[in-house]
């Protein structure tokens, strides 16, 4: 096991990985990065996907099958993904059960097309669900106005839950209510609570680099200071677990709680620094705290593993820094909210471009495979 890496995990971080492949899964790496480095999840997405099936020729076999019993191309994306993601479960599952479900977990998205679409996005997570068919699988919601009540439904069905693309305070605010509300819509419908868990993912670089470049073209007053730079991502994932210890509080959650219910824990996501001036491991060793989950790309995980400073808890005794720095942003002239609707719906369309590439190159392979 790596030192680093170790003392990450004993803070009270749990590392999952940021990446799935079918090139992981057959060489073993994935099974390789669980028992030596700490691994004890692995998030995907329509990218990460995206990626795998342009990169490697371990699927070309899977698609002439395809080809050849006629699927259309939504057929074969939906088949190729829930078969890399439930042989992940698989790898995964002897951590599931040694962690009592908290993680093991593999993450699996609705897709992107479905982010503003409650009822299509219920539909789609049970058939996902039903499909994948382990009891670690944890399926993607984003959390768009219209994701709140997927998740509401689709916690109330019993089925678990991450929540994607959530870069703002009151927008987590409204995801951790979806999720309450769903437990209780659980009990409702006579499901174990504690068979139900949901992780939130809260993005980070990414809103260092949507508040990064307003200040860069900032030519006066008090957003021209380059000290503003680079801090807006672990100072409102900072506060936004303060959200976190604030919500899962008080009689509603105790009652919950007194029935089995998991605090929905909050997933740091988008940890890769995008600035290459910025140390390649802050969206880690800043955001140490426990209970909390770090998705990491295997880039991010090896620079942790090489010169990740773990030095305790890193968000709580922040608070009052995170709120003094988000409010000189605001006084620069930033505009919070209208940074946060800028990822959001960046975010949404980023997925559904990579989710439309991965179809075109799919839908050309599959008709390779049939001539």
């Amino acid at each position: 096991m790596n030192d680093r890496l170790k003392a990450l995990a004993d803070a009270g971080v749990s590392i999952w990985l940021d990446d799935l492949s079918r090139e992981r899964l057959q060489t073993g790496n994935l099974a390789e990065l669980v028992e030596n480095s700490n691994v004890v999840g692995v998030t995907s997405n329509p990218a990460i996907f995206q990626a795998a099936l342009s990169d490697g020729e371990r699927y070309d076999p899977q698609v002439r099958e395809l080809a050849a019993a006629g699927a259309d191309v939504e057929k074969a994306t939906q088949t190729i993904t829930t078969d890399d993601v439930r042989e992940a479960c698989k790898v995964l599952r002897p951590v599931f059960d040694v962690t009592d479900g908290v993680d093991g977990r593999v993450s699996i998205e609705v897709s992107p097309g479905l982010a503003h679409d409650t009822d299509q996005t219920v539909a789609e997570a049970a058939e996902l669900w039903r499909i994948v068919d382990q009891p670690n699988l944890l399926i993607k919601i984003p959390g768009t106005k219209e994701g709140w009540p997927a998740i509401t439904e689709t916690i109330g069905a019993g089925i678990s839950v991450n929540v994607t693309l959530i870069f703002g305070l009151e927008q987590y605010r409204n995801v951790m209510e979806a999720y309450v509300a769903g437990l209780e819509k659980a009990v409702a419908n006579g499901h174990e609570l504690a068979d139900i868990h949901s992780v939130a993912s809260f993005f980070v670089s990414r809103v260092d680099g949507e508040i990064d470049k307003r200040l860069e073209a900032t030519t006066e007053g008090p957003g021209t200071d380059p000290a503003l730079r680079g801090k807006a991502g672990v100072a409102n994932a900072r506060l936004a677990f303060k959200l976190y210890e604030e919500f899962f509080a008080g009689e509603r959650w105790e009652a919950l709680e007194a029935q089995g219910a998991r605090k929905q824990r909050p997933l740091w996501a988008s940890t890769g620094v995008k600035n290459p001036d910025y140390d390649d491991t802050m969206y880690v060793v800043d955001l140490v705290v426990e209970d909390t989950v770090n998705t990491m790309p295997e880039k991010t995980l090896d620079a942790v593993a090489d010169h990740g400073e773990v030095r305790g808890d890193r968000v709580r005794p922040f608070y009052d820094d995170a709120a003094a720095h988000m409010q000189a942003l605001a006084d620069a002239g930033i505009d919070y909210d209208d940074v946060i609707q800028v990822l959001l719906q960046e975010g949404v369309e980023k997925f559904l471009v990579a989710w439309d590439e991965l179809q075109t190159t799919l839908a050309a392979s599959l008709e390779a495979a049939r001539k």
